[in-house]
């Protein structure tokens, strides 16, 4: 019989390859067979940062506050450096399969630090409820809540901050949260004062029924295996739903139709070792097909989550990104006034 032919692998740093297992294995133990996850240990080995008022690296942050008695509350990242006001608004909510991580986790710390520092703009991460104790909806209505929350309490953000010029970003499943609140706030009509321009989904977690080409030819990829994806869908869906819920294959059966939505301008990354890729290039497609404007970069080499890891060129290579993204959105929005 002819041997089957290996899987390719990307080729990463070993710093890189040991973070990643570490959070692969951390998942892993946490995720009980029973559907709940180990809270414990995760806020055990979730490594936290400290809000800091004095600024760190070129960066102030502070915890605030919106409804304790669900544990909704944002981080407020502000640039020490940046001169003047009108900076931009960037409205970030975390990946984790919906079940695991925060904006005070290291990781997300530090990148959200980033954005602020080289944007430069205003980032406020959002600490939304977890799957499987809080299910779909819940994580969609605290991402909206923020939202109305801000666009009602404009003063706890700095004075430099620019609520007019507001976009929503997230990884994974927080660029899943992105688009559903994107969808939820364009339905409802404007707000008062936050105007979402732009939307940054960074390899959004999509998926659906049928398995794509790229789940088949990854399948036991590190963070989103085949087995954790669908332990984590079946964790956050209704219960008797399946992954073909409006929720995780948003441009499916059970699509909502942007249309005659004002759907804001979204810029799209996909890694080529994500296994999620297909339904993250299918997001995208469905998009201009819904007549809204969406740009979609790859990186061939990288996997899933791969810009949370300083170490890869890759990822100061995004941020790059986004920044072209945020400011050109911007400057066209100005030159339309």
């Amino acid at each position: 019989m002819a041997s089957e032919t290996p899987k390719p692998k990307p080729v990463l740093p070993w710093k890189t390859r040991v973070s990643i297992s570490f959070l692969s294995t951390l998942t892993d133990y946490a995720r009980r067979s029973n559907g709940t996850v180990n809270r414990r240990l995760m806020n055990f080995l979730d490594r936290k940062s400290q809000p800091n008022a004095k600024p760190v690296n070129g960066v102030s942050t502070q915890d605030v506050t919106v409804d304790a008695k669900r544990n909704l509350w944002f981080r407020i990242f502000n640039p020490a450096a940046a001169s003047g006001g009108g900076l931009p608004v960037v409205i970030f909510f975390h990946g984790g399969g919906f079940a695991f991580l925060s904006p005070d986790s290291f990781a997300y710390d530090a990148v959200c630090r980033r954005f602020c520092r080289r944007v430069p703009a205003v980032v406020v991460s959002v600490n939304y409820r977890l799957a499987p104790e809080h299910r779909y909806p819940l994580q969609y209505d605290d991402g909206e809540d923020i939202l109305r929350f801000l666009d009602e309490n404009r003063a706890v953000l700095p004075e430099n901050a620019d609520v007019s010029k507001c976009f929503l970003a997230g990884d994974s499943a927080g660029a899943n949260l992105a688009h559903n609140v994107a969808v939820r706030v364009a339905k409802s009509g404007p707000l008062r004062e936050v105007r979402v321009v732009g939307l940054v989904s960074i390899q959004p977690w999509f998926g659906g029924e049928a398995r794509t080409a790229a789940e088949v030819k990854f399948e036991g990829a590190p963070l989103v295996s085949t087995a954790r994806t669908d332990w984590l869908w079946k964790a956050f869906l209704p219960d008797g739903s399946d992954r073909d819920h409006g929720a995780s294959n948003v441009s499916g059966p059970n699509s909502e139709d942007l249309s005659g939505l004002n759907y804001p301008d979204t810029l799209v990354f996909v890694g080529g070792f994500d296994p999620l890729q297909d339904w993250q290039k299918k997001y995208c497609e469905w998009l201009k097909k819904s007549g809204k404007k969406a740009q979609l970069i790859e990186y061939s080499t990288m996997i899933h989550a791969f810009y949370i890891f300083p170490e890869l060129p890759e990822s100061s290579q995004l941020i790059s990104e986004v920044k072209d993204f945020i400011t050109k959105r911007i400057s066209d929005l100005k030159s339309n006034m």
